[in-house]
């Protein structure tokens, strides 16, 4: 069985941590940091694509208004998260080939 993108993902990150000497639970936690920030920037990036960048939603008057998307903020919030984990690791975006299989999953994107 192939190995998820994810896993990938932390093979690769692993791997570069091991290249520099640096092993530990220290270390494997902030891995699995980087990919929980991963798997929220997944979710993120749904809700965006299914609310867009505004959504209406009724306040307590009962009158229809129109609120910004917060997934949009919280996106830029996640991904300098995320590129922190890498900087302070001193590790480069790991080095996934892609799927060319037509379908856009979303993985494409790994920062």
């Amino acid at each position: 069985m192939a190995a998820t993108h994810r896993a990938l993902i932390k093979n690769n990150l692993l791997n570069q941590l091991k290249a520099q000497g640096k092993s530990g639970q220290y270390y494997n936690d902030l891995v699995d940091d980087y990919l929980s920030f991963y798997d929220l920037k997944k979710v993120l990036k749904e809700d965006i694509k299914n609310k867009g960048l505004r959504y209406v939603v009724t306040n307590g008057n009962g009158i229809p208004v129109e609120k910004p998307n917060e997934s949009i903020l919280n996106l830029t919030k996640v991904n300098t998260q995320m590129l922190k984990i890498l900087n302070d690791l001193n590790l480069q975006k790991p080095n996934i080939p892609e799927k060319d299989d037509g379908k856009d999953d979303g993985t494409e994107d790994l920062l």
